[in-house]
């Protein structure tokens, strides 16, 4: 034999060497009589990126078992299936702890529903890639809403579900809100420094959010205020009866305007101490199509020192609805809109829901009222008249005012803001209101009026 017919075999066998090498083949595959990964046979098996361990250390029977013939003539000796694949993977994986919800395929021993078991490219030698698994068992409408929570949106479902067994219902790898707060810990921090906290955010942020998708944004199934009143049963009903609605109920963010939908430091979640809150909005002027104009609430409390009660305790909603009401400016109860008005005890339900409605109903009087000449009391002289009743209008300024008892200034005559020219005196006062002669009057002293 030549030296050049010896480099043959030796060049022949340095290049099957090399192939094996570079194809990953396992060592123990090299002959046709033991191996099972070769040119002829399971020539796939250990190319892809995630190898199953036996596979990689070229010990099929490890799963398979043992048939001395099947390398000779693979057709007629065939290994057997496995039979129970689950306990085939535990002799190796530990098994799962029991718990109160697991996986299908794990409940019915099924892991190669999920895995490869000999090899994948996507790690676990998963069959699929992220969320492509999932949806050969369950619907992908779950993620064809037009917002979709991020974790759905790149398919990491199992940021929230545990894929083999779980304490939680679906497999949740916590309770409730607790699952958001792993992700969404800038809210749970807020959240549990907060005095006052939104019932569903206490029991489960998905009582508003999909964890999926959701037609609106931030993946809430309706906006504001339909998804509100969902829960709100009561203020459902309320604005469905209402004759005047708040505004702000029908702008931009609705109920958000004044509520926070998760978590205050105020009472009824309110976004500001309540006036602060009333007042962000009621500092400049409404126009309104039809009646009087809404006033610039902030800057006639700055021009006005002498502010009436529920002004001065920061309460708007003693007077106000708000939410929404059949009376005018939203008002909790009735109150007349014009001067003149014939009395009935109903007609100064919203006054006399704080004052004494006897200041209105006796006609002598020494201690019910200041305004009084002698013991004539003068609220029952001008109010308690079958036509042309006084309203509180006619001389008190509901918000503010600059005189004491926030008296007017001027009130409101059709066309004409008419001046009360009031005069206020240690035991009385005058006035002239318009062009009618100045009245005086005093408690201690009666003043007879031509």
């Amino acid at each position: 034999m030549t030296t050049q017919d010896l480099k043959l075999p030796v060049v022949a066998l340095f290049f099957a060497g090399l192939f094996m090498v570079l194809s990953g083949m396992p060592a123990q595959a090299e002959t046709a009589d033991t191996g099972c990964i070769t040119a002829q046979c399971h020539s796939t098996l250990g190319k892809v990126k995630f190898t199953h361990g036996p596979i990689v250390d070229g010990e099929c029977e490890t799963c398979h078992g043992t048939s001395a013939n099947h390398a000779k003539n693979p057709k007629n000796n065939k290994f057997k299936p496995v039979e129970n694949v689950a306990a085939k993977c535990y002799e190796c994986h530990d098994q799962f702890e029991k718990k109160k919800f697991t996986h299908a395929p794990i409940e019915d021993g099924e892991c190669i529903v999920c895995h490869d078991p000999h090899g994948s490219p996507n790690k676990f030698q998963l069959k699929s890639k992220g969320a492509e698994i999932c949806y050969e068992c369950h619907d992908s409408e779950i993620v064809g809403g037009t917002f979709v929570h991020g974790p759905a949106a790149v398919g990491g479902c199992i940021a929230c579900h545990e894929p083999h067994v779980s304490d939680n219902a679906k497999n949740l790898r916590a309770a409730g809100s607790d699952l958001c707060y792993m992700c969404h810990v800038d809210k749970a921090e807020a959240i549990g420094k907060a005095a006052f906290v939104h019932k569903p955010v206490k029991e489960d942020c998905v009582g508003c959010h999909n964890p999926h998708s959701a037609p609106k944004e931030f993946f809430l199934q309706a906006s504001s205020p339909e998804l509100c009143l969902g829960c709100h049963k009561d203020k459902k009903e309320q604005l469905s009866k209402v004759t005047v609605k708040h505004g702000a109920l029908e702008r931009d963010k609705s109920c958000l305007n004044c509520h926070d939908a998760h978590m205050s430091q105020i009472a009824k979640n309110l976004t500001m101490e309540p006036m602060d809150l009333c007042l962000s909005c009621h500092d400049r002027e409404y126009k309104r199509d039809k009646g009087k104009n809404v006033m610039n609430i902030t800057a006639w409390l700055k021009d006005n020192t002498e502010h009436h009660g529920p002004i001065k305790q920061k309460d708007c909603s003693g007077c106000h609805d708000p939410h929404g009401s059949e009376n005018f400016r939203i008002l909790r109860n009735y109150y007349p809109e014009t001067f003149y008005k014939g009395f009935d005890i109903e007609n100064y339900k919203l006054c006399f829901s704080c004052h004494e409605k006897t200041v209105a109903l006796n006609e002598q009087t020494t201690k019910l009222t200041n305004f009084r000449n002698g013991n004539t009391n003068l609220h029952f002289l001008h109010v308690n008249k079958a036509v042309k009743g006084r309203t509180c209008r006619a001389c008190h300024e509901t918000h503010a005012s600059n005189f004491p008892k926030h008296i007017r200034e001027a009130v409101p005559f059709g066309a004409w803001d008419l001046p009360l020219n009031f005069e206020k005196t240690e035991t009385g006062g005058s006035c002239a209101p318009g062009c009618h002669k100045i009245k005086e009057y005093d408690r201690t002293k009666k003043v007879i009026n031509k």
